[in-house]
């Protein structure tokens, strides 16, 4: 019988992608308020778990349940590459370290890989799809927020190698439904997928504290250019 894994995946990680969008940091970045600091170590992160994701990936084009969907149109790493030259410059390799959050999110990838490769179709639905979806509006939002130029630290949105973003996604959803699987299979393939998003809520929460610190920088220099100027009017946040 059938599985309708790309409906199962998504009805089923609803209530982690509410929560993931719900962190104190992901809340700030949809409302345009991005620390630049912040942001620079958000794609360190990410550049250490798509290392690790697409290292295993590329070693699992032949499995009959992961090689489906290892589009190397997907692959982040090389566009996160060129964002890091940017924000940290040539010698980024030296300077960007992954917080633990991110340690521990490539684990879990590595562990997956080793005993039950079929589960990184969770991860990879997590993140890829997720990351074309919603990759627009988030540059859209972080250069504004930054005062980027079109494409200055904003690569790992775009997805040049994929020319109809809508088609790619239909024919994924397709791929996910005929994958060589059952439902004992799929349920845990669902439930990978709620634990990556689980994972990069871990990240997002580890960045909150660089956030709202930079926040109470602004509103601390706010205040005291006021009090200079013998301002007593009340600061409304």
């Amino acid at each position: 019988m059938a599985v309708n894994l790309a409906l199962q995946l998504r009805e089923g990680t609803k209530k982690a992608h509410t929560m993931a969008e719900n962190t104190g940091f992901v809340s700030c970045f949809l409302k345009g308020v991005v620390d630049k600091a912040s942001y620079r170590t958000l794609v360190g992160d990410l550049w250490h778990v798509y290392s690790a994701m697409e290292e295993e990936i590329g070693k699992l084009a032949d499995h009959p349940v992961v090689g489906p969907i290892s589009f190397p149109q997907l692959n982040r790493r090389p566009a996160l590459e060129q964002d890091l030259a940017f924000y940290f410059g040539p010698d980024w390799r030296h300077q960007v370290k992954a917080t633990p959050g991110a340690q521990d999110y490539v684990a879990r990838i590595h562990e997956v890989a080793q005993t039950a490769p079929e589960l990184l179709v969770g991860h990879h639905y997590t993140r890829y799809i997720g990351d074309l979806s919603g990759g627009q509006i988030l540059k859209n939002i972080a250069q504004k927020a930054m005062s980027l130029g079109e494409h200055d630290g904003l690569r790992f949105y775009e997805f040049d190698a994929i020319d109809d973003e809508k088609a790619f996604k239909t024919n994924y959803r397709t791929i996910l439904d005929s994958l060589p699987i059952d439902q004992t299979l799929a349920d845990r393939i669902v439930a990978e997928a709620n634990q990556a998003f689980h994972c990069n809520m871990k990240m997002f929460q580890e960045l909150e504290g660089n956030l709202v610190a930079a926040i109470g920088k602004v509103l601390f220099g706010f205040l005291t250019r006021r009090l200079r100027t013998g301002s007593t009017e009340a600061v409304v946040a």
